[in-house]
C-alpha cells in the first residue's frame, strides 16, 4: 500500500500535468500558430507527462491525445494525424 507521501507525490503530479495540458490547449485555441507549432506544442506536453508518468504513453494517447487532436481539426480545419507512436 502506498505512503501518504507517496499518494501527495502522485497528487501533485497529476495536478501538474493537468495544468499544462489545459494550458497547452489555451494556447493552441487562442494564439495565431501553425499547425506544425500546435504539434510541437502537443508533443512537448506528450514529454512532459511522460517524464512526469514514465511508460504512460496509452494513458495519454488515451485521455488527452483526442482532446488535442479535436481542437486542431477545428482550428485547422482538418484532421492530420498527430505523435505517431
Amino acid at each position: 500500500m502506498p505512503t501518504r507521501e507517496e499518494l501527495e507525490e502522485e497528487e501533485r503530479r497529476v495536478r501538474q500535468l493537468r495544468i499544462a495540458v489545459n494550458l497547452a490547449l489555451s494556447v493552441i485555441g487562442q494564439t495565431e500558430m501553425s499547425l506544425a507549432q500546435a504539434q510541437e506544442m502537443v508533443a512537448a506536453t506528450r514529454s512532459m507527462a511522460l517524464r512526469l508518468f514514465p511508460g504512460k504513453e496509452m494513458t495519454f494517447d488515451l485521455i488527452y491525445l483526442p482532446r488535442f487532436r479535436r481542437l486542431l481539426a477545428e482550428r485547422f480545419g482538418y484532421y492530420r494525424p498527430i505523435l505517431s507512436g
